[in-house]
C-alpha cells in the first residue's frame, strides 16, 4: 500500500492537487494523509504576555483545521469514491516543512503531492513558496507539484531533464520508473546543451546506466540547445511535444543551476504549466560505489 501526503491550505489550488493525486492512483491501494498546519503567526500581533490568549487562539485554530479536514474528506468520499483508498487527517501547530519532514519518516510517505501557484505582484503565495521549500528541504521523498487549475491528463510521455553528470542509482530512479509503468508512458530524456556539443566519457557512461535501469520502458534521448534559460527551454520542449509530466532529479550543484545560475527548481516550481515530479538524490553507499567501479570502463 502506498502512503501519499497531501498538504492543504483548503484552497482550490490544494483541492485540485488532491484530485490529481487520487486520479493517479485510482487503481492502487493507498492511504492519503491530508495535512494542515497552522503557525503562531496569526496570534503574534495580539500576544500579550499571557498564555491564555495563545492557548485560546491555538485551540480555535485546531478546531477549525479539523473541521475543514473533515469537510475535505467528505468531499473526496462523495466526489471521488474509491474502495482502494483510505483517508487520514493530520493537523498541527507547526511549521509546514518541519511537520512534513517528520510525517515522511513516521508514516513512511512514498510521495508528496502539492499544488503550486505562481507569484502575484512579486509576492510569493502560500502554496507557491511552500512547494519550492518542500522541493529544496524534504530530501527523502519525491514531490509532485500540480499547477493551479491543471486537470488530470494521462501522461503518455514523461520528460526527464538531466545533464548526465550524476551517477544514477536504481532506487533514485524508482519514482520515475513507477510513473512510466503506471501510465505506460515513454520517457523523453532531455539534455540541454549550453556550449558542449558532445557528451563526455562520464556523461555517456551515465546515460548508458540510465537506459539500463529504465529497462524495457521506451525512451528517447533529446539533445537540445538552451534558449533564454533552462526553464524556458524545458517549457517550450514539453509544449511542442504535448508532454504532461516533467521529472527531474534534484541534487546540489546540478546542471540546472550550474548552466544558467538561475534557481531553476524555484522558477519551475512557480511557473511550470504541467505537473512537475522532483526526485531527491539518494546518497551513494559503499556497495553502490563498487558497482560504479565495476561498470566504469578502464581508460587506456
Amino acid at each position: 500500500m502506498k502512503n501519499i501526503l497531501l498538504p492543504t491550505d483548503f484552497s482550490d489550488n490544494a483541492w485540485n492537487a488532491a484530485k490529481y493525486a487520487i486520479e493517479i492512483f485510482r487503481e492502487e491501494e493507498c492511504t492519503f494523509y491530508l495535512l494542515n498546519t497552522y503557525t503562531p503567526q496569526m496570534y503574534r500581533a495580539t500576544y500579550l504576555d499571557g498564555a491564555p490568549m495563545e492557548r485560546g487562539l491555538n485551540d480555535l485554530a485546531a478546531k477549525n483545521a479539523l473541521s475543514e479536514l473533515e469537510r475535505i474528506k467528505n468531499k473526496i468520499k462523495k466526489e471521488l469514491p474509491n474502495k482502494n483508498h483510505r483517508l487520514e487527517s493530520i493537523t498541527s501547530c507547526d511549521i509546514l516543512i518541519d511537520k512534513i519532514k517528520s510525517i515522511v519518516v513516521e508514516k513512511k510517505i512514498d510521495l508528496i503531492v502539492t499544488g503550486t501557484k505562481g507569484a502575484t505582484n512579486a509576492i510569493e503565495i502560500f502554496m507557491g513558496s511552500n512547494t519550492v521549500n518542500m522541493i529544496k528541504s524534504v530530501t527523502s521523498c519525491p514531490v509532485l507539484a500540480i499547477p493551479e487549475d491543471f486537470g488530470f491528463i494521462t501522461p503518455s510521455e514523461i520528460a526527464f531533464a538531466t545533464d548526465f553528470n550524476h551517477f544514477y542509482s536504481k532506487n533514485e530512479l524508482e519514482p520515475l520508473i513507477e510513473m512510466a509503468k503506471l501510465f505506460k508512458a515513454t520517457i523523453r530524456i532531455v539534455y540541454i546543451e549550453k556550449t558542449q556539443k558532445e557528451l563526455s566519457e562520464q556523461q555517456q557512461f551515465n546515460l548508458n546506466m540510465l537506459q539500463k535501469y529504465l529497462g524495457e520502458i521506451p525512451s528517447t534521448v533529446y539533445q537540445i540547445p538552451e534558449k533564454d534559460s533552462v526553464s524556458e527551454t524545458l517549457k517550450n520542449f514539453t509544449k511542442e511535444l504535448d508532454i504532461y509530466l516533467l521529472a527531474m532529479l534534484y541534487y546540489k550543484h546540478s546542471f540546472i543551476e550550474r548552466l544558467t545560475r538561475e534557481p531553476i527548481v524555484k522558477r519551475i516550481g512557480f511557473h511550470t504549466q504541467i505537473p512537475f515530479l522532483v526526485i531527491p538524490e539518494i546518497g551513494m553507499s559503499d556497495a553502490f560505489t563498487k558497482e560504479k567501479k565495476k561498470e566504469t570502463p578502464k581508460l587506456a
